[in-house]
């Protein structure tokens, strides 16, 4: 017999002799019951304790099981009862005992997550795909707009795709390691700080309003400037008018209009110091100087020396002194702002298609119909260089960058070469840096930003045929343009704002689409 066996048939023995005691010894009785109660409880081994024991050395899923059992027979205990006077003790412990797992943590957000919102606001209707999404959860709406980011930025990058699925299972704490790691370079923020470099790839930018919203050209605009200096815009067009515009991106207030009759306006500039604008027509020798200082529209309807039937094409010179006007049968003449008259002229062979100051005006570059491009001496009138554009038939367009360093020019099959000026300095048959071919027609619009770091191409001769081009990897940015519906149209003329904070272009509706480079922090 086992010692539990023992110790019970004492306890009931000591019972029966204490069941009927003498009056004089009712104390000494109530005593040895309490003390034979007391040698039972200990001779027994403790049910909670087995129940501990299984618990920290068994196995915890047996446990659960039987747990769950035990609760669907009745609620039947997990300890076994022989007897109905167990102590005091045992009870209590038993009923600590916690047959379920309750959440160590319970978040209040969690809950939120299942609130509907409303969908039918204004902010949120571009993120429903039908009008029976009038109602969303917070999830949901949170999904969505993380697919609409993704979509906007081009997808996610390849670098941020996990490879493979990871299970939910127990790793050791190297492995965590290595997962925190793996979780930083899936994350696009600035953890030390950001390079002053472009990156390429894509380009951080965003969709403003359009610049002359507050009032949009009745034909086709020819022109789009940013003011040097002050925070404004210029547009231009065949409706005859001239507005200037202050570049905010939300509302674009109209400044001013002014209207010069019977004179659609081909192409208009600021001057450098940003006080006057030069516009000239198509079919006229007159052309006029708006002084915005004084609000005088001063024509000017003849030029000393200036033996060409129309004045059309023009680029105002970096120091502000000198206009140089695209003649005829390859001619080019040099104006002085001051009187108004030609001082010199130079020509080349065949017919001029595009013109292009150096960074400090010292030099000209030009490109003809038959694909030459010739260095001009802007002091002596002399040619320093000429040379065949490689691969080209006829050629468009001509744009230096303003840090001295890139030729680009445009052909009429869509190819744009980028040159080093160096080396189309000094050698006679320089090779181009990059034939970036990324238009399909004639590029006819050509345009460094101020930092050299974006070049913007354009043609004229289809919708949406307009690329950013970073320098100096020559690659295109694969977000631009990408929108939901066309905002282009045929880019006329292509500008960026005195820091590159923002880019504009006029296209033939009328319209000057504007775009804000989110990577520059000045206008």
């Amino acid at each position: 017999m086992d010692k539990v066996g023992i110790h019970s048939r004492k306890g009931r023995e000591t019972m029966k002799r204490v069941s009927e005691p003498e009056p004089d010894y009712e104390e000494e009785v109530l005593k040895r019951h309490k003390n034979a109660q007391a040698v039972t409880v200990l001779g027994e081994e403790d049910a909670s304790v087995k129940l501990l024991e299984y618990l920290v050395f068994g196995a915890e899923e047996d446990l659960v099981e039987r747990l769950v059992e035990d609760r669907e027979d009745g609620g039947a205990t997990l300890l076994a009862d022989d007897d109905s006077s167990e102590s005091d003790v045992e009870n209590e412990a038993r009923l600590t005992v916690q047959t379920t797992r309750t959440a160590v943590w319970e978040d209040d957000d969690d809950d939120d997550l299942e609130e509907e919102v409303d969908m039918t606001h204004r902010f949120r209707r571009d993120l429903t795909k039908s009008d029976a999404e009038a109602k969303m959860s917070k999830q949901k709406l949170q999904q969505r707009m993380k697919e609409q980011f993704q979509k906007a930025m081009g997808g996610m990058p390849s670098w941020a795709e996990s490879k493979v699925r990871k299970n939910n299972k127990k790793k050791d704490d190297s492995d965590d390691e290595d997962e925190d790691g793996d979780d930083l370079m899936r994350k696009t923020g600035n953890f030390v700080g950001s390079s002053d470099s472009l990156p390429k790839g894509i380009i951080r930018m965003k969709k403003c309003l359009h610049a002359n919203n507050d009032r949009p050209s009745e034909d086709r605009l020819t022109t789009v400037q940013f003011h040097p200096s002050a925070q404004v815009v210029m547009t231009a067009g065949l409706d005859q008018s001239i507005s200037l515009f202050q570049v905010d991106g939300k509302t674009n207030a109209k400044i001013q209009s002014i209207h010069l009759e019977k004179f659609p306006v081909h192409k208009a500039q600021f001057s450098v110091d940003g006080e006057q604008v030069v516009a000239t027509s198509f079919r006229n020798k007159l052309f006029y100087i708006y002084d915005m200082m004084e609000g005088k529209v001063i024509p000017v309807h003849t030029v000393r020396g200036l033996r060409e039937q129309r004045v059309k094409v023009f680029e105002v010179s970096p120091d502000g002194e000198s206009l140089l006007l695209t003649g005829t049968s390859g001619y080019l003449h040099v104006l002085t702002m001051k009187t108004k008259e030609v001082v010199n002229s130079m020509k080349i062979n065949g017919n001029i298609a595009g013109v292009a100051f150096s960074h400090d005006g010292s030099k000209v570059f030009t490109n003809s119909e038959e694909g030459e491009v010739y260095i001009w001496d802007m002091r002596s009138s002399k040619c320093l260089n000429r040379f065949t554009d490689d691969g080209c038939v006829s050629g468009t367009s001509i744009a230096a960058s303003k840090n001295g360093q890139y030729l680009a020019c445009g052909s009429a099959a869509g190819v744009v070469n980028v040159y080093s000026q160096e080396e189309c300095m000094r050698q006679n048959n320089p090779k181009p840096l990059k034939a970036i071919m990324n238009l399909v027609t004639s590029a006819t619009s050509l345009r460094f930003n101020p930092t050299s770091e974006i070049l913007a191409i354009a043609s004229r001769a289809d919708d949406e045929a307009a690329r950013l081009v970073h320098i100096p990897s020559f690659t295109v940015f694969s977000n631009f343009p990408m929108f939901q519906r066309k905002t282009i149209y045929r880019a006329q003329r292509l500008d960026f704002s005195p820091n590159s904070g923002f880019f504009s272009m006029a296209n033939n509706k009328g319209h000057a689409p504007l775009f804000r480079l989110l990577h520059y922090k000045n206008f």
